[in-house]
């Protein structure tokens, strides 16, 4: 019985019923114009999902990123004062922690761009800032052999 109900049914007439109360809605409007609007962008042959294009400023800016923050993970090697204990020691933590946050600052852009090798370099900085912090904080906190104090006597 549900059967012969069920076929008796105008689903092109419902459907139809149900698009034009959707319609109504002030959130369904704004959202099919902005399908519309990324369908027109999307070119020929690709469905309505097609990433984004990198414009040159923003392929130059995210490599930008990615130069500073490695030109900061490489002088950090070269840093020119002692870093045993006190204020200096805070000093160099905080390049040591800028040398995270252009790690990360950069590999969200290019992931944002889809720029592999950048997010690649991005990454080992992430890794190196994290490498410099450890060289620094782990003997303080007891882990190696020989400990270090955080304050100078």
């Amino acid at each position: 019985m549900a059967d012969k109900k069920e076929q008796e049914r105008d689903w092109d007439r419902e459907l139809a019923e149900v698009d034009r109360l959707l319609n109504q809605l002030p959130t369904h409007r704004e959202e099919k114009a902005a399908a519309a609007a990324a369908s027109r962008r999307a070119p020929a042959g690709q469905g309505g999902q097609a990433p984004a294009a990198t414009s040159s400023r923003q392929w130059i800016g995210t490599w930008a990123r990615v130069a500073l923050g490695l030109l900061i993970g490489i002088g950090m090697t070269q840093w020119p004062y002692t870093h045993g204990c006190g204020f200096k020691l805070f000093v160099y933590l905080g390049g040591v922690t800028t040398v995270i946050v252009a790690g990360v600052w950069s590999s969200l852009s290019s992931w944002k761009r889809r720029l592999g090798v950048a997010h690649l370099l991005s990454q080992g900085l992430v890794i190196w800032g994290l490498v410099l912090a450890a060289r620094e904080i782990l003997p303080r906190m007891g882990y190696a052999k020989e400990a270090a104090t955080w304050f100078c006597p």
